[in-house]
């Protein structure tokens, strides 16, 4: 008995071989952009990070008192004798704070963002907005990425 080829079924060498060379050349793409895709994204946790350290330096700025509760602010020449956060008791004690590598309020050391500082030096300023003084103070974070600045305002309320 013969058959006729309309009813052999399944594939030919051929046929498979030519799949299996599309298949490949394809699955070789789709890595080749996943490579690209890891090798970058250790850049946004480093971004994330500036960003953090940042927000939280802002944070604690505009918590502090508007004016000095108990002296001037800035009347001491702080970069002369050492930058001390825990004895800042107002916005203006910032103005003009740098630090190489990233410190807690304490004055300790972040070993693990010490590849981070403050600089350029935080700006404290007087504006009005609305018709009300406030003081407007820029956090820079400078890191592996860059500068990364952020805006903040406290009103003396």
């Amino acid at each position: 008995m013969f058959t006729t080829r309309l009813s052999q079924r399944g594939f030919t060498l051929i046929e498979l071989v030519i799949f299996i060379v599309v298949v490949s050349i394809g699955m070789a793409g789709i890595l080749g952009v996943m490579n690209t895709t890891v090798k970058s994204s250790a850049d946004p946790m480093v971004r994330k990070q500036a960003l953090a350290i940042a927000e939280s330096l802002l944070e604690e700025i505009v918590q502090k008192e508007y004016g000095a509760p108990t002296y001037t602010c800035a009347a001491v020449a702080y970069p002369a004798t050492g930058w001390n956060r825990a004895l800042f008791d107002c916005v203006d004690d910032y103005n003009g704070y740098t630090v190489s590598g990233v410190t807690d309020a304490a004055g300790s050391p972040v070993t693990a963002l010490a590849a981070y500082s403050i600089v350029p030096a935080v700006a404290v300023s007087s504006v009005t907005l609305n018709g009300q003084s406030v003081k407007k103070v820029v956090v820079s974070v400078t890191g592996p990425q860059g500068v990364i600045a952020l805006t903040g305002y406290r009103g003396n309320y």
